[in-house]
Protein backbone atom coordinates (compact mmCIF):
# COMPACT_ATOMS: atom_id res chain seq x y z
CA UNK A 1 0.00 0.00 0.00
CA UNK A 2 1.35 3.47 -1.06
CA UNK A 3 1.41 6.46 1.05
CA UNK A 4 0.78 9.43 -1.09
CA UNK A 5 2.37 12.88 -0.31
CA UNK A 6 -0.15 15.21 0.90
CA UNK A 7 -0.26 18.26 -1.67
CA UNK A 8 -0.21 21.70 -0.60
CA UNK A 9 -3.45 24.15 -0.65
CA UNK A 10 -3.48 25.74 -3.63
CA UNK A 11 -5.21 28.87 -5.19
CA UNK A 12 -8.77 28.46 -5.81
CA UNK A 13 -10.66 29.75 -8.67
CA UNK A 14 -13.93 30.61 -7.88
CA UNK A 15 -17.04 32.50 -9.36
CA UNK A 16 -17.32 36.09 -7.48
CA UNK A 17 -19.92 38.52 -9.13
CA UNK A 18 -20.19 38.15 -12.67
CA UNK A 19 -16.64 37.90 -13.65
CA UNK A 20 -13.99 34.43 -12.61
CA UNK A 21 -11.24 35.72 -10.17
CA UNK A 22 -8.40 34.86 -8.38
CA UNK A 23 -9.21 34.39 -4.39
CA UNK A 24 -7.65 32.71 -1.08
CA UNK A 25 -8.92 29.71 0.02
CA UNK A 26 -8.74 30.32 3.84
CA UNK A 27 -8.70 33.37 6.81
CA UNK A 28 -6.98 35.60 6.81
CA UNK A 29 -8.38 36.84 3.03
CA UNK A 30 -11.76 35.60 2.65
CA UNK A 31 -12.73 37.27 -0.72
CA UNK A 32 -11.07 37.87 -3.64
CA UNK A 33 -8.35 40.03 -4.73
CA UNK A 34 -9.95 42.89 -6.46
CA UNK A 35 -12.32 43.59 -3.92
CA UNK A 36 -9.68 43.30 -1.24
CA UNK A 37 -7.74 46.02 -3.19
CA UNK A 38 -11.37 48.01 -3.23
CA UNK A 39 -11.61 47.57 0.45
CA UNK A 40 -8.33 48.72 1.36
CA UNK A 41 -8.97 51.87 -1.11
CA UNK A 42 -12.13 52.56 1.35
CA UNK A 43 -10.72 52.16 4.24
CA UNK A 44 -6.96 54.06 3.27
CA UNK A 45 -4.83 51.40 4.02
CA UNK A 46 -2.02 50.82 1.59
CA UNK A 47 -3.33 46.79 -0.57
CA UNK A 48 0.63 46.15 -0.26
CA UNK A 49 1.06 46.17 3.16
CA UNK A 50 -2.09 44.49 3.94
CA UNK A 51 -0.86 41.63 1.48
CA UNK A 52 2.47 41.67 3.60
CA UNK A 53 0.60 42.02 6.99
CA UNK A 54 -3.07 40.77 7.23
CA UNK A 55 -3.76 42.46 10.25
CA UNK A 56 -3.55 45.54 8.99
CA UNK A 57 -6.32 45.32 7.79
CA UNK A 58 -8.16 43.61 10.64
CA UNK A 59 -7.38 46.36 13.04
CA UNK A 60 -8.25 49.24 10.64
CA UNK A 61 -11.92 48.09 10.64
CA UNK A 62 -12.20 47.16 14.30
CA UNK A 63 -10.50 50.45 15.51
CA UNK A 64 -13.72 52.24 13.72
CA UNK A 65 -16.00 50.21 15.22
CA UNK A 66 -15.90 51.33 18.84
CA UNK A 67 -17.36 55.19 18.91
CA UNK A 68 -14.63 57.95 19.61
CA UNK A 69 -16.14 59.07 22.88
CA UNK A 70 -14.73 55.69 24.46
CA UNK A 71 -11.20 57.03 25.19
CA UNK A 72 -13.01 59.58 27.40
CA UNK A 73 -15.32 56.90 28.98
CA UNK A 74 -14.93 56.16 32.54
CA UNK A 75 -14.19 52.01 32.61
CA UNK A 76 -13.82 51.91 36.48
CA UNK A 77 -17.38 50.14 36.54
CA UNK A 78 -16.10 47.31 34.16
CA UNK A 79 -12.56 44.48 34.54
CA UNK A 80 -10.20 44.50 32.82
CA UNK A 81 -10.11 42.66 30.09
CA UNK A 82 -6.06 41.75 29.38
CA UNK A 83 -3.19 41.66 31.63
CA UNK A 84 -0.47 43.11 29.23
CA UNK A 85 3.24 41.82 30.74
CA UNK A 86 5.87 44.14 30.14
CA UNK A 87 9.21 45.72 32.00
CA UNK A 88 8.35 43.56 34.72
CA UNK A 89 5.30 44.67 35.63
CA UNK A 90 1.39 43.73 35.13
CA UNK A 91 -0.88 46.07 33.59
CA UNK A 92 -4.65 45.90 33.35
CA UNK A 93 -5.88 47.45 29.94
CA UNK A 94 -9.66 47.00 28.09
CA UNK A 95 -10.23 45.82 24.92
CA UNK A 96 -11.61 49.24 23.08
CA UNK A 97 -8.22 50.52 24.17
CA UNK A 98 -6.60 48.05 22.78
CA UNK A 99 -7.08 48.88 19.65
CA UNK A 100 -5.09 52.37 19.24
CA UNK A 101 -2.20 50.77 19.17
CA UNK A 102 -1.42 48.59 16.06
CA UNK A 103 1.07 46.18 18.43
CA UNK A 104 -1.33 45.53 21.54
CA UNK A 105 -3.97 44.92 18.72
CA UNK A 106 -2.05 42.30 16.94
CA UNK A 107 -0.90 40.65 20.11
CA UNK A 108 -4.51 40.51 21.24
CA UNK A 109 -5.64 39.09 18.03
CA UNK A 110 -3.02 36.44 18.27
CA UNK A 111 -4.44 35.43 21.32
CA UNK A 112 -7.84 35.29 19.92
CA UNK A 113 -6.61 32.96 17.43
CA UNK A 114 -4.87 30.90 20.03
CA UNK A 115 -8.07 30.16 21.34
CA UNK A 116 -9.27 28.68 18.11
CA UNK A 117 -11.54 31.35 17.27
CA UNK A 118 -11.94 33.87 14.14
CA UNK A 119 -10.20 36.74 15.68
CA UNK A 120 -11.98 39.52 13.19
CA UNK A 121 -15.50 38.03 14.03
CA UNK A 122 -14.73 37.90 17.98
CA UNK A 123 -13.31 41.21 18.27
CA UNK A 124 -16.09 42.99 16.34
CA UNK A 125 -18.65 41.16 18.22
CA UNK A 126 -17.26 42.70 21.73
CA UNK A 127 -16.92 45.87 20.24
CA UNK A 128 -19.73 46.44 18.99
CA UNK A 129 -21.26 45.64 22.58
CA UNK A 130 -19.71 49.16 23.64
CA UNK A 131 -21.58 51.05 21.66
CA UNK A 132 -23.59 53.93 23.78
CA UNK A 133 -27.24 52.67 24.41
CA UNK A 134 -27.10 48.97 23.64
CA UNK A 135 -28.18 47.16 26.65
CA UNK A 136 -25.89 43.93 27.37
CA UNK A 137 -25.75 41.94 30.47
CA UNK A 138 -22.44 41.99 32.25
CA UNK A 139 -21.05 38.41 32.16
CA UNK A 140 -17.61 37.64 33.45
CA UNK A 141 -14.87 37.74 31.11
CA UNK A 142 -11.53 35.42 31.59
CA UNK A 143 -8.79 37.44 31.48
CA UNK A 144 -5.98 37.55 28.42
CA UNK A 145 -2.84 37.56 29.93
CA UNK A 146 -0.26 39.03 27.05
CA UNK A 147 3.21 39.31 26.92
CA UNK A 148 5.66 42.41 25.67
CA UNK A 149 9.31 42.46 25.61
CA UNK A 150 11.07 45.63 25.30
CA UNK A 151 14.95 46.02 24.99
CA UNK A 152 15.01 49.68 24.54
CA UNK A 153 16.50 51.47 27.31
CA UNK A 154 14.76 54.67 26.73
CA UNK A 155 11.22 53.12 27.79
CA UNK A 156 11.14 53.40 31.66
CA UNK A 157 7.97 52.26 33.73
CA UNK A 158 7.46 55.62 34.00
CA UNK A 159 7.44 56.52 30.02
CA UNK A 160 5.51 53.09 29.02
CA UNK A 161 3.06 54.31 32.00
CA UNK A 162 2.47 57.77 30.21
CA UNK A 163 2.31 56.15 26.86
CA UNK A 164 -1.09 53.62 28.40
CA UNK A 165 -2.43 56.51 29.95
CA UNK A 166 -3.00 58.13 26.22
CA UNK A 167 -4.76 54.87 25.57
CA UNK A 168 -7.55 56.42 27.74
CA UNK A 169 -7.15 60.27 27.86
CA UNK A 170 -6.87 62.72 25.32
CA UNK A 171 -4.58 65.59 26.51
CA UNK A 172 -2.08 64.17 28.64
CA UNK A 173 0.42 66.09 29.35
CA UNK A 174 4.14 65.00 28.38
CA UNK A 175 7.12 67.19 29.84
CA UNK A 176 10.75 67.67 28.11
CA UNK A 177 12.20 65.38 30.43
CA UNK A 178 9.93 62.64 29.78
CA UNK A 179 9.38 62.97 25.70
CA UNK A 180 12.00 60.83 24.62
CA UNK A 181 10.81 57.84 26.61
CA UNK A 182 7.30 58.34 25.49
CA UNK A 183 8.24 58.86 21.92
CA UNK A 184 10.42 55.17 22.02
CA UNK A 185 7.40 53.62 23.85
CA UNK A 186 4.99 55.06 21.18
CA UNK A 187 6.89 53.33 18.74
CA UNK A 188 6.70 50.10 20.06
CA UNK A 189 3.30 50.17 20.69
CA UNK A 190 2.98 51.29 16.95
CA UNK A 191 0.51 54.58 18.54
CA UNK A 192 0.84 57.13 15.60
CA UNK A 193 -1.42 59.69 17.37
CA UNK A 194 0.96 59.63 20.92
CA UNK A 195 4.13 59.82 18.55
CA UNK A 196 3.66 62.74 16.98
CA UNK A 197 2.25 64.48 19.66
CA UNK A 198 5.79 63.85 21.20
CA UNK A 199 7.19 65.16 17.86
CA UNK A 200 5.29 68.09 18.27
CA UNK A 201 6.43 68.28 21.60
CA UNK A 202 10.08 67.84 20.76
CA UNK A 203 9.81 70.56 17.90
CA UNK A 204 8.64 73.21 20.00
CA UNK A 205 11.14 72.52 23.02
CA UNK A 206 14.47 72.82 20.92
CA UNK A 207 16.97 74.17 23.25
CA UNK A 208 20.73 73.54 23.59
CA UNK A 209 20.44 70.78 26.15
CA UNK A 210 17.68 69.21 24.29
CA UNK A 211 19.07 69.84 20.47
CA UNK A 212 21.57 66.96 20.25
CA UNK A 213 19.00 63.69 21.62
CA UNK A 214 16.11 65.03 19.73
CA UNK A 215 17.97 65.39 16.49
CA UNK A 216 18.81 61.49 17.18
CA UNK A 217 15.22 60.69 17.67
CA UNK A 218 14.52 62.11 14.27
CA UNK A 219 17.16 59.90 12.71
CA UNK A 220 16.38 56.90 14.58
CA UNK A 221 12.59 57.01 13.75
CA UNK A 222 13.36 58.94 10.18
CA UNK A 223 11.14 61.34 11.07
CA UNK A 224 12.35 64.22 8.77
CA UNK A 225 9.94 67.19 10.14
CA UNK A 226 12.00 66.53 13.71
CA UNK A 227 15.38 66.67 11.76
CA UNK A 228 14.83 69.33 9.51
CA UNK A 229 13.55 71.21 12.35
CA UNK A 230 16.55 70.68 14.82
CA UNK A 231 18.80 71.90 11.86
CA UNK A 232 16.62 74.91 11.54
CA UNK A 233 17.30 75.51 14.78
CA UNK A 234 21.27 75.15 14.96
CA UNK A 235 21.84 77.03 11.84
CA UNK A 236 19.59 79.99 13.44
CA UNK A 237 21.95 79.67 16.83
CA UNK A 238 24.80 78.15 16.13
CA UNK A 239 27.03 81.16 15.90
CA UNK A 240 25.41 83.32 18.92
CA UNK A 241 25.25 80.71 21.01
CA UNK A 242 28.61 78.20 20.20
CA UNK A 243 30.91 78.34 23.10
CA UNK A 244 28.68 79.65 25.93
CA UNK A 245 25.73 76.53 25.31
CA UNK A 246 26.29 74.96 22.57
CA UNK A 247 29.18 73.24 22.40
CA UNK A 248 30.59 71.47 19.75
CA UNK A 249 32.03 68.27 20.98
CA UNK A 250 27.99 67.58 22.16
CA UNK A 251 26.61 68.65 18.39
CA UNK A 252 26.70 65.40 16.05
CA UNK A 253 28.70 65.41 13.23
CA UNK A 254 26.28 64.89 10.73
CA UNK A 255 24.06 67.49 11.96
CA UNK A 256 26.84 69.85 12.22
CA UNK A 257 27.98 69.54 8.92
CA UNK A 258 24.62 70.27 7.29
CA UNK A 259 24.41 73.54 9.31
CA UNK A 260 28.11 74.50 8.09
CA UNK A 261 27.41 73.56 4.37
CA UNK A 262 23.94 75.06 3.77
CA UNK A 263 23.08 78.74 3.95
CA UNK A 264 21.01 79.47 7.25
CA UNK A 265 17.85 80.98 5.29
CA UNK A 266 16.18 80.80 1.76
CA UNK A 267 18.22 81.99 -1.41
CA UNK A 268 15.40 83.81 -3.10
CA UNK A 269 14.92 86.21 -0.39
CA UNK A 270 17.07 87.35 2.74
CA UNK A 271 15.77 86.86 6.35
CA UNK A 272 15.31 90.68 6.86
CA UNK A 273 13.25 91.10 3.48
CA UNK A 274 10.59 88.49 4.91
CA UNK A 275 8.15 89.53 7.03
CA UNK A 276 9.26 87.81 9.98
CA UNK A 277 12.38 90.21 9.51
CA UNK A 278 10.68 93.19 8.31
CA UNK A 279 10.46 94.55 12.61
CA UNK A 280 14.37 93.84 12.88
CA UNK A 281 15.25 96.24 10.09
CA UNK A 282 15.58 99.04 12.26
CA UNK A 283 18.15 97.76 15.13
CA UNK A 284 19.96 96.04 12.33
CA UNK A 285 20.38 99.22 10.18
CA UNK A 286 22.58 100.03 13.63
CA UNK A 287 25.48 97.53 12.07
CA UNK A 288 28.58 99.03 11.33
CA UNK A 289 28.51 96.98 8.47
CA UNK A 290 31.18 98.79 6.58
CA UNK A 291 33.96 97.95 9.63
CA UNK A 292 33.64 94.26 7.35
CA UNK A 293 36.61 95.58 5.10
CA UNK A 294 37.67 92.01 4.15
CA UNK A 295 36.33 90.38 0.89
CA UNK A 296 35.78 86.82 2.36
CA UNK A 297 33.88 88.09 5.34
CA UNK A 298 31.17 90.36 3.43
CA UNK A 299 31.33 86.86 0.82
CA UNK A 300 30.22 84.91 4.19
CA UNK A 301 27.43 87.56 4.88
CA UNK A 302 26.16 87.16 1.73
CA UNK A 303 26.07 83.03 1.36
CA UNK A 304 24.37 82.84 4.68
CA UNK A 305 21.34 85.81 3.24
CA UNK A 306 20.76 87.16 6.27
CA UNK A 307 20.78 90.85 4.90
CA UNK A 308 19.36 92.41 2.25
CA UNK A 309 21.49 91.97 -1.17
CA UNK A 310 21.65 96.15 -1.47
CA UNK A 311 23.38 96.61 1.82
CA UNK A 312 25.78 94.10 1.32
CA UNK A 313 26.09 95.49 -2.56
CA UNK A 314 26.61 98.94 -0.65
CA UNK A 315 29.41 98.59 1.54
CA UNK A 316 31.56 96.29 -1.11
CA UNK A 317 30.74 99.14 -3.55
CA UNK A 318 32.00 101.60 -0.94
CA UNK A 319 35.53 99.76 -0.24
CA UNK A 320 36.30 99.20 -3.74
CA UNK A 321 36.01 103.44 -4.43
CA UNK A 322 37.97 103.95 -1.56
CA UNK A 323 40.92 102.13 -2.99
CA UNK A 324 40.12 102.70 -5.89
CA UNK A 325 41.05 106.43 -5.21
CA UNK A 326 44.25 105.75 -3.04
CA UNK A 327 42.16 104.49 0.42
CA UNK A 328 40.19 108.29 0.20
CA UNK A 329 37.01 107.42 1.83
CA UNK A 330 34.81 109.60 0.06
CA UNK A 331 31.44 108.22 1.59
CA UNK A 332 32.37 109.10 5.26
CA UNK A 333 31.04 112.18 6.70
CA UNK A 334 31.01 111.58 10.67
CA UNK A 335 33.54 109.93 12.44
CA UNK A 336 31.53 108.75 15.60
CA UNK A 337 29.07 106.64 13.23
CA UNK A 338 30.84 105.99 9.92
CA UNK A 339 34.03 105.51 11.10
CA UNK A 340 36.44 102.21 10.76
CA UNK A 341 36.98 100.37 14.45
CA UNK A 342 39.47 98.21 15.18
CA UNK A 343 40.04 96.95 19.01
CA UNK A 344 42.61 95.86 21.23
CA UNK A 345 42.20 93.24 24.90
CA UNK A 346 44.36 94.30 27.33
CA UNK A 347 44.84 91.51 30.12
CA UNK A 348 46.45 91.40 33.29
CA UNK A 349 49.39 89.18 32.33
CA UNK A 350 51.03 91.66 29.10
CA UNK A 351 53.65 94.09 29.54
CA UNK A 352 52.91 95.28 25.98
CA UNK A 353 50.08 93.73 23.30
CA UNK A 354 49.99 94.72 19.87
CA UNK A 355 48.13 94.05 16.42
CA UNK A 356 48.63 94.68 12.71
CA UNK A 357 45.39 95.68 10.64
CA UNK A 358 45.41 96.49 6.83
CA UNK A 359 42.98 98.63 5.22
CA UNK A 360 43.02 100.16 1.62
CA UNK A 361 46.69 99.26 0.97
CA UNK A 362 47.74 100.54 4.45
CA UNK A 363 49.25 99.03 7.16
CA UNK A 364 49.41 100.01 10.65
CA UNK A 365 50.26 98.35 14.16
CA UNK A 366 47.52 99.26 17.38
CA UNK A 367 49.78 98.92 20.24
CA UNK A 368 49.21 98.92 24.13
CA UNK A 369 52.34 99.07 26.48
CA UNK A 370 51.61 98.86 30.25
CA UNK A 371 54.13 101.45 31.86
CA UNK A 372 53.74 100.18 35.59
CA UNK A 373 51.12 98.88 38.36
CA UNK A 374 48.87 101.75 36.84
CA UNK A 375 49.94 103.50 33.85
CA UNK A 376 49.19 102.39 30.39
CA UNK A 377 49.70 104.16 26.93
CA UNK A 378 47.95 103.08 23.36
CA UNK A 379 48.82 104.58 20.23
CA UNK A 380 48.80 103.18 16.40
CA UNK A 381 51.94 103.49 13.95
CA UNK A 382 52.04 103.00 10.00
CA UNK A 383 54.61 100.30 8.93
CA UNK A 384 55.88 98.94 6.06
CA UNK A 385 54.40 96.10 4.89
CA UNK A 386 58.13 94.32 4.36
CA UNK A 387 58.99 94.37 7.95
CA UNK A 388 56.03 92.30 8.96
CA UNK A 389 57.14 88.60 9.63
CA UNK A 390 55.99 86.33 7.22
CA UNK A 391 53.90 88.78 5.40
CA UNK A 392 54.02 87.16 1.83
CA UNK A 393 52.25 84.46 3.35
CA UNK A 394 49.56 86.27 5.63
CA UNK A 395 48.64 89.10 3.21
CA UNK A 396 49.55 87.15 -0.18
CA UNK A 397 46.20 88.69 -1.69
CA UNK A 398 46.11 91.82 0.04
CA UNK A 399 46.56 95.10 -1.83
CA UNK A 400 49.92 97.53 -1.31
CA UNK A 401 49.69 101.14 -1.46
CA UNK A 402 53.56 103.02 -2.30
CA UNK A 403 52.04 106.38 -1.35
CA UNK A 404 54.42 107.91 1.03
CA UNK A 405 52.13 109.76 2.98
CA UNK A 406 48.26 108.68 4.35
CA UNK A 407 45.61 111.43 5.55
CA UNK A 408 44.20 110.36 8.33
CA UNK A 409 41.40 111.36 10.83
CA UNK A 410 41.44 109.08 13.87
CA UNK A 411 40.38 108.69 17.81
CA UNK A 412 41.56 106.20 20.36
CA UNK A 413 39.55 105.33 23.45
CA UNK A 414 39.90 102.79 26.55
CA UNK A 415 37.64 101.84 29.13
CA UNK A 416 37.87 99.53 31.88
CA UNK A 417 35.53 98.30 34.70
CA UNK A 418 36.46 99.86 38.78
CA UNK A 419 34.34 98.76 41.50
CA UNK A 420 31.64 98.13 39.71
CA UNK A 421 31.70 101.39 37.53
CA UNK A 422 33.44 101.72 34.19
CA UNK A 423 36.10 104.78 33.42
CA UNK A 424 36.54 106.25 30.23
CA UNK A 425 39.40 107.61 28.76
CA UNK A 426 39.52 109.06 24.71
CA UNK A 427 41.93 111.42 23.16
CA UNK A 428 40.18 114.19 20.57
CA UNK A 429 39.53 113.63 17.07
CA UNK A 430 43.11 114.31 15.48
CA UNK A 431 44.31 114.80 11.67
CA UNK A 432 47.52 113.77 11.25
CA UNK A 433 49.62 112.77 8.13
CA UNK A 434 51.33 109.31 8.02
CA UNK A 435 54.44 108.39 6.52
CA UNK A 436 56.74 105.53 7.05
CA UNK A 437 59.41 107.09 9.15
CA UNK A 438 59.70 108.63 12.77
CA UNK A 439 58.26 110.88 13.78
CA UNK A 440 55.13 111.02 11.40
CA UNK A 441 54.63 106.92 11.30
CA UNK A 442 53.03 107.33 14.80
CA UNK A 443 50.25 108.71 16.59
CA UNK A 444 49.76 110.70 19.41
CA UNK A 445 49.02 108.24 22.75
CA UNK A 446 46.68 107.62 24.79
CA UNK A 447 47.81 107.70 28.52
CA UNK A 448 45.48 106.50 31.14
CA UNK A 449 45.75 106.22 34.82
CA UNK A 450 43.80 103.04 36.41
CA UNK A 451 43.43 100.28 38.61
CA UNK A 452 40.91 98.23 36.15
CA UNK A 453 41.90 95.23 34.59
CA UNK A 454 41.51 94.32 31.81
CA UNK A 455 41.09 97.40 29.19
CA UNK A 456 39.33 97.24 26.10
CA UNK A 457 41.07 100.09 23.50
CA UNK A 458 39.43 101.13 20.31
CA UNK A 459 40.60 102.82 17.57
CA UNK A 460 38.46 104.19 15.12
CA UNK A 461 39.58 105.98 11.93
CA UNK A 462 39.03 107.70 8.27
CA UNK A 463 41.18 108.03 5.75
CA UNK A 464 40.42 111.66 4.76
CA UNK A 465 40.35 113.16 1.89
CA UNK A 466 44.30 113.59 -0.05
Amino acid sequence: MKMLNPQKPRLERRIVGSTNRWRFPRQPFSGDLLGLSQMCKAASIDFDEVLKNPDRLCISQIQKIFPENLKNKTIQSREADVILECLGFKWELHQPQLFQSETLAKLYLMGLARGNANPEKESVKILQAQRPGRSREQRPVKKMILSLKINDPLVTKEAFATALKNLYMREVKIGLDDVLGVLAAAHILQFSSLFQRCVTVMMSGLTPSTIKNFYLAGCKYNEEPLTTACEKWMEMNLVPLVGTQIHLRKIPKELLHKVLKSPSFPKNCSFLDRDVGQNLISLFLCLRLHSITKGKDLEELRHINFFPESWLVRVTANHYHALENGGDMAHVKDLSTQAVRFGLLFNQEYTTHSKVITLYGFFFEIKGIKHDATSYSFHMQRIRHTDLEGASAVYENTPISLRAERLVTYEIRAQTLVDGKWQEFRTNHITQKFGLVKPSCKSHALKIQTVGIPIYASFSFVFSLS
